[in-house]
């Protein structure tokens, strides 16, 4: 049985990350951390019956009172940083859906990890859908090397691109640079800055903004005479349980920090 505490219980994610946990038999929901309903029941806080489990205010006050096996992350990307450090230092694992953490602070998190033994998944997605999205652009990108890239998100967001987005770009660029291929040039002048979007090395994005958006993300491929398009679509928060609970529950396994939930797949 693998403990679990979900910090950003209150959130629309964390409240489903609760969900999903208390419904999974081989894991054990144990506390809560969100200092916007400290001392709140945390069942009755993620809309479920009481569980008789008080939320704590902070990471600290929650590891002082018990260790779990892995602590699940979905807060903002101004404090997503001190709380990787804080819980790895403490030798907990931790599954890290928060988006922000740059290569640097990821690789500053990775020390601490070989240093205290505890594991991190970094995972810009949980979808097991947009992650065979992202390994089949990969794979595509050799033959179609001119691609962009165009994420629908809602508009609370906190960042853009999203780090899907990122990732996906990046990985095209690695298949691409192992292939030894390029994109042709683009000729396009831009009349109005920005208007051709943001680069990632050799791949164009494009951030949509919107209300009624959840999560989407397509993958569009020129070729001669021909265009391949891969498009992926979360319809709901409820999309992304399934790997939060895959990735609890592999975690142990995983050492040291893991860059992208298709390293658990």
């Amino acid at each position: 049985m693998t403990t679990v505490m979900v910090c950003g219980t209150t959130g629309k994610m964390g409240r489903e990350v609760v969900k999903a946990v208390t419904k999974d038999p081989e894991l054990t929901l144990i506390g809560g951390i969100d200092p916007s309903a400290a001392g709140e029941d945390l069942g009755l806080a993620a809309g479920i019956d009481k569980l008789g489990i008080q939320i704590d205010a902070s990471l600290t006050d929650a590891l002082t009172k018990r260790k779990p096996d892995v602590i699940v992350d979905f807060t903002t990307p101004a404090i997503i940083f001190e709380n990787a450090k804080t819980v790895l230092e403490a030798g907990v694992h931790m599954v890290i859906g928060t988006t922000g953490l740059t290569a640097e602070q990821r690789a500053e998190l990775a020390t601490i990890c070989e240093r205290t033994g505890a594991n991190c998944l970094v995972a810009p997605n949980f979808s097991l859908g947009a992650v065979m999205l992202m390994k089949t652009a990969a794979e595509l990108a050799p033959y179609f090397p001119d691609v962009e890239i165009i994420e629908l998100h809602h508009n609370h967001k906190y960042d853009a691109p999203s780090g899907t987005a990122v990732l996906t770009a990046k990985l095209i660029n690695e298949a691409k640079e192992a292939a030894q291929v390029k994109a042709s040039e683009d000729k396009t002048r831009e009349s109005l800055p920005g208007a051709r979007g943001a680069k990632v090395d050799d791949v164009t994005i494009h951030s949509v903004r919107l209300p009624g958006y959840v999560a989407h993300q397509e993958v569009l491929f020129g070729g001669y005479d021909e265009t391949l398009t891969l498009r992926h679509d979360s319809l709901s928060r409820l999309s992304f349980m399934p790997g939060v609970v895959l990735a609890c529950k592999k975690i142990k396994e995983k050492k040291g920090l893991v860059y992208g939930l298709e390293h658990y797949l």
